[in-house]
């Protein structure tokens, strides 16, 4: 039996969602930029903690692409470690 409601054809149109603000689509927004981000490593005795400053190139769901315009290293960080991330100009948000 079905139930009483409105004809699929006559409801209205939900308007598309914004994207939602993950870390990683916010990191999207802001490719192109300088970010300084900080990262700890739980039970690592060379290091717990560790600072990387340079432009994102992209992230993804579990890792974020950073290359360092001084020196052309690129830097794979996996989320994970991630602790917070700064930026000296505005930040994009949606």
């Amino acid at each position: 039996m079905t139930p009483p409601g409105i004809p699929a054809s006559t409801r209205p149109q939900q308007p598309p969602t914004q994207e939602e603000s993950y870390i990683e689509n916010i990191l999207r927004l802001n490719k192109g930029k300088v970010a300084t981000l900080y990262l700890t490593f739980a039970n690592n005795r060379e290091w717990n903690a560790k600072v990387v400053t340079g432009v994102i190139e992209a992230a993804g769901r579990d890792h974020v692409i950073v290359s360092d315009p001084k020196t052309g290293k690129r830097y794979l960080l996996l989320m994970i470690y991630l602790d917070y991330v700064t930026f000296d100009e505005e930040i994009l948000y949606f």
